[in-house]
């Protein structure tokens, strides 16, 4: 997390007006799929009370910083992450709390994690859309000094490195220090100090959350990365209220290249407790003696959407390699069955896929930049010692194997997780075949959907 010092933007959020707005009720479920869009990925964050979120979804960050990262996380900030259910669990009402906490010798534990997904990236003309729900930290005031709870993005080449921020890019969804009714939506890109993006500081803007303060209540918070148009443009929003935009044509194309040429974000959410933002916005050194514990971030659900729907294309018109294909699309297949889902978002999985069976998947569009991986949403109640493998051949259900992952008893036909797997580099557009592969002839997966990253 690197995002700092925006506090000249302060006095601007706390001077815009609030309008009121519809409540709903914390542990909502993730919203309807909006007609036009396909869901690419959510956690609603469902589950018992003091338990960790799901760790086929999420990665929990530790310490105090990356093994070979920066010190402090890069900004300064003072807390030791933890994986303690003190720290982060699931409320049992649909709800993650992250809660900053002190002990009695003065040392702050907080929580950080991020989504194994690393590759949320928009395809070429469509509309990429990543969502959540939170409430900020109930504190304001001398109490909530040094409170920095975060929503965020960061460029998956950063995973392992650690020292080529803000080359890779971050995008700042929702980001507030100090109890603050605000949320900030910042860019980070470019070099650092100074450059295109103005870093540390990246390009902001601040408001005021609508209706109920960011704290008393749970907003939405939203940002865009549009592909759709040229020049792309970049948005942030609060409870759907346009109040960021950055359009590509501010940068040179070496700064957009590396910010948006690369597999993808994965995301991000913590509540960090001082540094570089919430001390230069207070003007001294945060937390103090009058910083309370104990005030949870309250995440209700975090969604990903992209614009374009995944049904069955018109004859000609094929898949975009990079947009999330229902599996049930197929144009033909062999030993499959379609059926009612219960994964996020709803509509139809293939079911009864036993070895032999296959899915083809016409005019499948790989572009010019070589796709080197393949992601399935995968589901499987097969029997104990019953496994098999998710192959992917261009051509032919015969034809040589680019890629494959295997998979066993998930849990149930409809426990689903989202498995990836490495492919040779493909390009160009290819009949696309789903082959299926096991040393038993029961039925061992369930897919619900699949997709193609760099």
């Amino acid at each position: 997390m690197r995002r700092w010092i925006i506090a000249l933007l302060t006095a601007a959020a706390a001077g815009l007006a609030a309008t009121a707005v519809a409540v709903t009720p914390a542990g909502a479920a993730v919203p309807p799929t909006p007609s036009g869009w396909s869901l690419v990925w959510a956690d609603d964050f469902n589950g018992p009370a003091n338990t960790l979120p799901s760790s086929e979804n999420w990665i929990i960050d530790t310490g105090h910083g990356y093994p070979g990262g920066p010190a402090n996380w890069g900004t300064g900030e003072i807390q030791n992450y933890t994986s303690s259910t003190a720290n982060l669990s699931l409320d049992g009402s649909g709800n993650l709390r992250i809660t900053p906490i002190r002990s009695a010798s003065g040392e702050w534990t907080s929580a950080r994690i991020e989504t194994r997904r690393a590759d949320f990236k928009p395809a070429d003309g469509r509309i990429l859309r990543i969502e959540g729900r939170i409430q900020m930290p109930n504190v304001t005031g001398d109490q909530a000094l040094g409170y920095w709870p975060a929503f965020w993005a960061l460029g998956s080449p950063y995973r392992g490195n650690y020292w080529n921020w803000p080359a890779i890019g971050e995008f700042d969804i929702m980001e507030n220090v100090n109890g603050l009714n605000s949320v900030w939506g910042v860019l980070h890109c470019g070099v650092n100090p100074g450059g295109p993006c103005d870093e540390t500081n990246g390009l902001g803007a601040s408001r005021a959350c609508p209706g109920s303060t960011c704290q008393s209540a749970m907003h939405t918070y939203r940002f865009e990365w549009d592909r759709s148009v040229s020049p792309n443009q970049l948005r942030w929003y609060v409870d759907g209220q346009l109040y960021h935009s950055l359009s590509q044509s501010r940068f040179d194309a070496t700064t957009w290249n590396n910010m948006t040429g690369h597999a993808g974000y994965f995301l991000l959410l913590n509540v960090a407790m001082g540094g570089a933002f919430p001390n230069g916005v207070a003007g001294f050194g945060t937390p103090t003696a009058a910083t309370v514990s104990g005030r949870s971030m309250l995440v209700d659900y975090v969604a990903v959407w992209q614009s374009g729907t995944t049904t069955t294309p018109s004859p000609g018109t094929g898949f975009d390699a990079r947009s999330t294909i229902q599996a049930e699309a197929y144009q033909a297949q062999s030993g499959t069955i379609t059926e009612g889902t219960t994964d996020t978002g709803g509509g139809q999985n293939i079911g009864a896929i036993a070895n032999g069976d296959w899915l083809r998947y016409d005019n499948v569009r790989f572009g010019s930049t070589p796709a080197t991986q393949f992601v399935a949403r995968v589901a499987s109640g097969a029997a104990a010692g019953v496994s098999g493998l998710v192959q992917v051949r261009l051509g032919s259900p015969t034809g040589p194997v680019v890629g494959d992952f295997a998979i066993a008893n998930t849990g149930g036909w409809q426990s689903w997780r989202t498995v990836p797997a490495n492919i040779s580099g493909v390009t160009g557009t290819h009949t696309v075949y789903l082959t299926f592969a096991s040393g038993q002839p029961a039925d061992f997966v369930n897919v619900n959907w699949f997709t193609f990253g760099n």
